[in-house]
């Protein structure tokens, strides 16, 4: 049986921490795991700019609440679900991701949560599992899953290792040239293009 895993920002969403730099004006926010692949030094970073800047959960939900998912992934989302089971592995938060996954269908999300003081200030963040999106893939395979995965940066790519397929999807030309053992997908179609002939491949074995 097959599963799809599926990374959420730059593949089904815009990324949320830029939207939130561009609704803010605080450029240092534009950072991502397509520039830093250790998340942790990443998101002590975001924390120590929100704090900088005095702002909190109600701040960034609201710049988060004016976006909406990439053109035509709903459409994309509807028709892998029409084939496969599909699950949502990504390094954001539920306090943010829930007003997008409204306005996907409410795939299945494994995500962190953030932890906020009585003003609303955000002061730290806890992550479900170390390495989750990895550790996630390989106990879909434990479970008899075939397990395919798409991604787009850094912390996609164990995901993308430990899956029976990966595919990278729209990723920097920095992630390109480090993982050039996945193939590289543009848009919606040429991504669905990799998942059946990912498909096909793993049938015949």
């Amino acid at each position: 049986m097959k599963l799809v895993c599926l990374d959420l920002e730059g593949v089904l969403v815009p990324e949320i921490w830029i939207n939130v730099a561009e609704r803010t004006g605080i450029e240092a926010l534009r950072r991502t795991t397509r520039d830093e692949p250790d998340y942790d030094r990443l998101m002590r970073f975001r924390l120590d700019v929100l704090a900088e800047n005095g702002l909190g959960l109600e701040e960034i939900q609201g710049a988060i609440g004016s976006m909406a998912p990439l053109e035509g992934a709903r459409d994309f989302l509807d028709g892998l679900r029409e084939r496969h089971q599909v699950v949502i592995l990504s390094d954001t938060f539920y306090e943010f991701a829930d007003p997008l996954m409204a306005q996907l269908g409410r795939p299945a999300l494994f995500c962190h949560r953030i932890e906020t003081d009585t003003a609303g200030r955000i002061i730290d963040y806890h992550i479900r599992l170390e390495d989750q999106k990895r550790r996630a893939v390989e106990a879909f395979r434990e479970l008899q899953f075939t397990v395919l995965a798409a991604g787009d940066s850094y912390n996609d790519t164990n995901m993308l290792g430990a899956a029976d397929a990966g595919i990278l999807f729209r990723p920097p030309d920095n992630v390109i040239e480090e993982f050039p053992q996945f193939p590289v997908t543009r848009t919606y179609e040429e991504l669905d293009r990799e998942f059946r002939a990912a498909d096909r491949r793993l049938r015949s074995r």
